[in-house]
Formats: C-alpha cells, sequence, structure tokens
C-alpha cells in the first residue's frame, strides 16, 4: 500500500505565468523598458520575460485572448508532484503532459497541465532551468525565492468552489478576508497561501450577486521589487512611456505591501509591490479587515465610459457559464 503525504502546503510556488496576446511590441515595451523585467525572443510567436535566475518567469505566446491563460506551479519534489498529480487524476479531471517544445518555452524539465477555474489552466513541475545569459534588468531585482513569483487575483461567481480546488489541490490556506466597495459593488476578497507568502491567489467575488465585473481570467498579477526605490523608479517608467496607471502607489490593509497597480497592453492590471509580510505559520489568524488599503491606491484616469463598460461586463456575466471544476473543489470548507 502506498502512502501519501498529509499536506503539500510550503512545497507549492507560484513559477510563471502563460499570457496570450498579439501585442508583443506593447508588452516588451512594457515588462521590459516600464516595468523593468530581462526580455527573450524565442521566436516570431513567443517571447519570455525573467526576473531572477530561472528562464521563464513570464511567457507570451501569440493567440488572440489578451489574458493570462496557465499558471505555472513550481514544486519542490517529486512526492509532491505524485500527490498533486494523484488527486487530481483521481477525481476524473484529465491531466496532460506538456509537449517537449512547450516545457522547453517555459524553461522547465517537464510539467503536467489540467483545467483549472475561470478557464486557468494550472501547471505543475519540479524543475525549472536556470537562464544562460546574466540577467539584465534595473535597479536591485525582484524577489521571489519560497515565496514564488508573486500572486494572481481573480474574480468569480463561485468564490466557494474556487477556494475549495486550490485548497484540495494545493492544501491553500486562508490568510484572510477584504471587505471592499468598488464602483458601487459591494466585494468578499478571499486570500489564500501555499506557502510563506500572504497569498498566491486572491479570490474576489461581488456579495450575494452572480456578478463577474471583470473580462480577463485574472484581475492582476503582482510582482514583487527588492526595494521602496525599484518600486518608485519603475511607476516612474510606466508613466513616463505614456501606460495607464491604475491606482497609484498605496499600502494594503492585510499584507502591509506597498505597491502600485498599472495596466498591461492586455487589459488587466500589473501590481509591483514592495515589502509584503511573510506569514509565521505558528501565530497567523485569518481575520477580515475593511477596505483593501491604509492609504493610497486611489483610481487614476478613469472616466465614466470605463464604468459603464464595467457594468457591461458585469451585465453580460449574469448569463455566461463560469468554468469551476467543481471536481476539485473540496467539500465542507467553512467560508464566510
Amino acid at each position: 500500500m502506498s502512502s501519501h503525504p498529509s499536506s503539500v502546503f510550503g512545497n507549492v510556488h507560484l513559477g510563471y505565468i502563460v499570457i496570450e496576446t498579439q501585442k508583443f511590441d506593447d508588452w516588451k515595451r512594457f515588462a521590459r523598458d516600464a516595468i523593468g523585467m530581462h526580455v527573450d525572443e524565442l521566436d516570431a510567436d513567443a517571447m519570455r520575460f525573467r526576473l531572477d535566475a530561472n528562464e521563464c518567469r513570464v511567457l507570451l505566446r501569440r493567440g488572440p485572448a489578451e489574458d493570462v491563460v496557465a499558471l505555472g506551479w513550481q514544486l519542490d519534489d517529486h512526492g509532491t508532484f505524485d500527490e498533486i498529480a494523484r488527486r487530481v487524476l483521481d477525481h476524473g479531471v484529465p491531466g496532460t503532459e506538456g509537449p517537449d517544445d512547450e516545457a522547453k518555452q517555459r524553461g522547465v524539465e517537464q510539467f503536467l497541465c489540467f483545467p483549472g477555474p475561470n478557464g486557468l489552466t494550472q501547471e505543475v513541475y519540479t524543475t525549472a532551468r536556470t537562464g544562460l545569459l546574466p540577467l539584465d534588468i534595473p535597479g536591485s531585482g525582484f524577489v521571489t525565492g519560497a515565496g514564488g513569483l508573486g500572486h494572481v487575483a481573480l474574480t468569480t461567481k463561485k468564490p466557494h468552489l474556487v477556494r475549495g480546488y486550490y485548497s484540495h489541490v494545493f492544501d491553500a490556506r486562508l490568510s484572510d478576508y477584504i471587505d471592499e466597495t468598488i464602483n458601487g459593488l459591494k466585494f468578499k476578497i478571499r486570500f489564500l497561501r501555499v506557502n510563506e507568502r500572504h497569498h498566491s491567489v486572491a479570490i474576489a467575488s461581488v456579495n450575494r450577486l452572480p456578478l463577474n465585473p471583470i473580462r480577463t481570467r485574472v484581475q492582476h498579477v503582482n510582482v514583487q521589487v527588492s526595494t521602496l526605490d525599484d518600486m518608485l523608479t519603475s511607476y516612474q517608467r510606466v508613466t513616463q512611456l505614456g501606460f495607464p496607471m491604475a491606482l497609484s502607489v498605496g499600502q494594503h490593509t492585510n499584507d502591509k505591501e506597498l505597491s502600485y497597480y498599472a495596466m498591461t497592453p492586455s487589459g488587466f492590471e500589473w501590481e509591483v509591490g514592495w515589502n509584503p509580510i511573510v506569514v509565521d505559520e505558528s501565530t497567523w489568524e485569518p481575520t477580515t479587515h475593511q477596505g483593501i488599503s491604509i492609504w493610497g491606491h486611489t483610481p487614476e484616469g478613469q472616466t465614466i465610459v470605463d464604468r459603464l463598460h464595467q457594468f457591461a461586463v458585469a451585465a453580460r456575466s449574469l448569463g455566461h457559464r463560469e468554468d469551476d471544476v467543481a471536481q476539485l473543489a473540496a467539500p465542507g470548507i467553512a467560508d464566510d
């Protein structure tokens, strides 16, 4: 009889994201010149960006989605890989080994992919390749390590199922909640961690209404920089290069991170943050915070047309069937 680890928590790290876009030139200016990531142009249909020694942290592939289409999760060992694969396959959810050419694009030895909530494919792997060229980035660099790439935030009409999915597959733990009103809609945001980073996935939902006001699969992607000066100089580059700023510099209530949010060429937001807290598992207790920010994070440049567009997206979502992969949503999770 084989034994399975009781938990994979702490052995899971957000490793890379895959973005599908037609706007390669705009993304190159945004990611390299504004945010400050290292760029490697692979071919006419693929480009990737580095933050650290790993060959790939952000993969662009040519396509119509203008969205994040996959999340790559690095696992510490083959035992964790086998356990996660078992959890997926035992529930009848198909898992597929990624082709060698796609593994090479992602800078990994091999990977397993399977469906995730919101149409976000989940990809798991154990070994990331190291970039051969020296890292070409401004300032002091980015913070990855045990906390992984950063985090992603998504909106959903089925928050309990999305939370249940990440709890079942990756043993994600609830860090806390935030209650916030945005454009007249009351949101509850759940923050889930899979390691010492305060959260790797944030799940936002409109209270008691089956609405999703976001067109894209993710609302934002977060990366963390090493110093306050790195964050402020990247903010200056974003504005000087003419990219829209979604939210000005501010500080969050829950993880205390200082950050700003820029609008990507594909229409979701990109958060650049500095100095979030690291969770101490021996003392941490989930709580609910009122509002996402202690100070700052004020909207910049939003017009009435922008708000009307958001309401139109929300209205259309009423009739949209949301992918939730309910087979992998852990039952019995207490939630508010």
